[in-house]
Parts: structure tokens; C-alpha cells; sequence
């Protein structure tokens, strides 16, 4: 469980602190990215809410609880330096701005290789690690056409489809987010891939250097993997699978969901048919992805008002550039149960009349599900509980 901290800000975010000390904080115990953010705005600087870290640890019932040390994340640095790798900051202007709306969004990031590709928009290709011989060509095939429409190939540098998209795509944009260190490719076998994006795509990763991944650090990997981009596309994925978890952070951060259908015999498409049952765009090739999507816009370009980034200087108003506009959640629920009743009505017929991303309006629906608001039948078929 974080630490929540109940303090209240007695002055506006500075630009004090240093590469140093949001390592410290956010590596601190039970810090995680969205306390980090809360405790930058109650503090004002992330040097601020360390000393204080103490006592709202004491408040919480955990005793002798001490930061994370000033050496250690000294030499979290070091190491990333000399491998090449570079920070980037939340709210810099090389951070990645399809992450800035993300509540959780990662506060630093380290980069090694062509950072400039966060700048460009991206689709996220993920699936089976035990692929089949179909879903690799399909995951070939689908990097290959997206690439030549404009965009970037993000995935997690797993076995399987994601291996296939990075290897398809490494001449045109491939991203690999890493679970473990940016110098710790998983699994092993893909070390040389790893290395070979590094020099013409781009590997990230949140964790420091030299951390051998775990199981609770692929799913905050996939939350960056959606995150990055404008949509996820599951080529093939169990029922009970990591991709069906990056799918559903795609949701949550309102990114649209496609997905590659398999015969109904096949375990390792029983996940995408689930997908697809359940509004998810069927995609049978390129141009099905692009239909949703429409054309690559233009690469966002960078700040020019500002400095290129230094490893220590930090955003101005990090808790505000991370911040996007939070949608009505009210009235949404409010206009969806307007529009169902006793009769049943089909998911894309509703997300239609709505007139809003499919991926904003699945999330909604499955919260009024689970609260019992809507029922779901066979066939993707919604109504109000009689």
C-alpha cells in the first residue's frame, strides 16, 4: 500500500530539485508514480516532500521509515551514464507527451536510444509468447503496413508477436519498453535484438539499471506500452494473458483496442475472439488498423522556448503538464443509461449514437456492469436491468 500524504501545499512547485532527488523520492518506499505526483503538488519540490516523507510514514503507522538514499541514487546515474543512457523527466520537453495525460505516468524514464521517436505517433502490437506460425506473419505484416503509413511499432520485447513487430519494424520507429533496467533485456535470447534497437529504435524503462524484471513489473510495463500509443492491437492472446492486461490499460487510458481473430479451437486466440465479443475493432489487416485510426498526424514537435533538457533540471509545473482535462464521468453514465432500456441494443449501435472513442465508452460500460447499472447479453447486446 502507498503512502498517501495529507499535507497541504504552502507554496507553487520550484525548480529545485534535481535528477537526483526525484530518484530518491520516487524509489523511496511506497512511493509510487501517482503518490510521487501528489506529494510534488502538497510539497512544492520533490527535496520538500523527502523531508517530510518521515513523518507522513509516521502518521501512516510505519515506523523508522527512512528515504531512499542520496548515494544510491547517485549511482543509478553513473551506471546509466555510462551506459548511455538518458533521463527524461516528466514534463520535459523529451518526455513523451502521449504519457503526459496518464495518472501514473512513469516521473522519470531512461532512454537509450533515439528518443526523438516519442515524438511520433505510435500503435502498440502485443500477443502470445508462444505464437503461432500465422500469428507472427500477422504481427510482420501489420508492423510492416503501419510502418509505411507513418507510425512507430511500440511493444515490450517479449518472445512471441512482440518480438516479430520490433524485428519488422527496427529500419522504420520501434520502441521496446523494458520491465527490468534499460540494461537488462527479457528474456535473454533477445539481447541481440535489444542491442540493435537501442541503436536504430528506442528502448525505455522506469526501473534502474541492472533490476532483473519481476512478475509485478510487467504489468506497470504495459501500462506504458498502451499508454505510448494511439492504439493497441492483440494479435494473439490466451483469456488469462499480460496482453489482455495491456489491452485493459488501453481502456482505462482511453486507447483504442483492436484485435486479430483466431479459430475458436485455438487456445492462444481465445482472448482476441473475447476482445472482439466485447466491441473491440476486428483486424484483418493495415488498412484495418488505419480505418480506426485514420493517418499518422505529423510528429509533435518539440518546445522551442525551452533549453534542451539537462539530467538536472526538471519540468516547471510537472503535476500540471501531466494533467489532462478529466472527463464527465457523471454525465457519461448519464447519456449511456439514457439511451438503454428494457430492449436490448448492440455495443458499436450504442458507442455510435454516443459519438465517442470506442475505448472511452467500453471502460464506462464495463464500470456500469460491474456496478449492476447494465446488463450484457450473448452478442455484445446491452439493456437496463428490468
Amino acid at each position: 500500500m502507498e503512502i498517501v500524504s495529507s499535507y497541504h501545499p504552502l507554496a507553487p512547485p520550484t525548480r529545485e530539485d534535481t535528477l537526483v532527488t526525484w530518484l530518491r523520492l520516487i524509489r523511496s518506499r511506497r512511493v509510487g508514480a501517482t503518490t510521487f505526483f501528489r506529494l510534488l503538488e502538497d510539497h512544492g519540490s520533490a527535496a520538500a516532500a523527502l523531508e517530510a516523507l518521515p513523518e507522513i510514514a509516521r502518521e501512516a503507522g510505519v515506523r523508522d521509515y527512512t528515504p531512499f538514499p542520496l548515494d544510491l541514487a547517485e549511482a543509478e546515474i553513473a551506471r546509466a551514464r555510462k551506459l548511455g543512457a538518458v533521463a527524461l523527466l516528466h514534463g520535459d520537453p523529451s518526455y513523451p507527451p502521449a504519457l503526459h495525460d496518464l495518472a501514473d505516468a512513469p516521473p522519470v524514464l531512461w532512454a537509450l536510444g533515439r528518443t526523438d521517436l516519442t515524438r511520433r505517433p505510435m500503435v502498440a502490437l502485443v500477443g502470445a509468447r508462444n505464437a503461432s506460425s500465422l500469428g507472427l506473419r500477422m504481427a510482420r505484416r501489420l508492423a510492416e503496413g503501419l510502418a509505411e503509413a507513418g507510425y512507430v511499432i511500440v511493444s515490450g520485447l517479449a518472445r512471441g508477436i512482440d518480438r516479430a513487430a520490433h524485428i519488422a519494424a527496427i529500419e522504420t520507429g520501434t520502441v521496446a519498453v523494458q520491465a527490468g533496467g534499460i540494461d537488462v533485456p527479457y528474456p535473454v535470447e533477445n539481447t541481440g535484438l535489444a542491442e540493435e534497437i537501442g541503436q536504430k529504435g528506442l528502448r525505455l524503462s522506469e526501473q534502474p539499471p541492472g533490476l532483473e524484471p519481476q512478475a509485478r513489473h510487467f504489468p506497470q510495463r504495459n501500462r506504458i506500452v498502451s499508454g505510448l500509443a494511439r492504439a493497441v492491437v492483440v494479435v494473439e492472446a490466451a483469456s488469462r494473458s499480460g496482453s489482455l492486461i495491456t489491452a485493459r490499460a488501453a481502456l482505462d487510458q482511453g486507447r483504442e483496442v483492436l484485435a486479430v481473430p483466431g479459430h475458436p479451437f485455438d487456445a492462444r486466440a481465445s482472448g482476441c475472439n473475447m476482445l472482439i465479443r466485447d466491441g473491440a475493432v476486428l483486424v484483418r489487416h493495415p488498412e484495418d488498423v488505419l480505418d480506426a485510426l485514420g493517418p499518422a498526424p505529423r510528429p509533435a514537435a518539440a518546445a522551442p522556448a525551452k533549453p534542451p533538457p539537462r539530467m538536472t533540471e526538471v519540468p516547471e509545473t510537472p503535476a500540471e503538464a501531466r494533467r489532462a482535462a478529466p472527463p464527465d464521468t457523471a454525465a457519461l453514465h448519464a447519456r449511456i443509461l439514457d439511451r438503454l432500456g428494457p430492449s436490448p441494443l448492440a455495443e458499436d449501435q450504442l458507442i455510435r449514437d454516443l459519438g465517442l472513442p470506442a475505448g472511452t465508452v467500453t471502460s464506462e460500460l464495463l464500470t456500469l456492469e460491474l456496478d449492476g447499472r447494465i446488463a450484457r447479453a450473448p452478442g455484445g447486446l446491452l439493456s437496463r436491468p428490468v
